[in-house]
């Protein structure tokens, strides 16, 4: 199972700083992140990146394997 973890308000509403899924897609692990948390989840969970590996999923597509580490990441602002 891919280790999921996620940051700042994805933590918050999820209510876990980490996490596994079996999700073999981005579009599929956003999905298992806000089945159950409601509407508020998929308000931030659908504003967050996804770091596959270190690499931006770009697209629902983007595979996730059993051995990936996946970074759930809000929207940054400043600098």
């Amino acid at each position: 199972m891919a280790r999921v973890r996620l940051f700042a308000g994805a933590a918050d509403i999820l209510g876990a700083t980490e996490l596994r899924s079996d999700a073999t897609t981005a579009g599929a692990l956003r999905q298992d992140l806000v089945a159950g948390h409601g509407v508020s989840a998929e308000q931030v969970v659908t504003r967050c990146s996804l770091l596959v590996d270190g690499v931006r999923a770009a697209d629902d597509d983007h595979p996730i394997t059993a051995e990936s580490l996946v970074d759930v990441l809000p929207p940054f602002a400043g600098g």
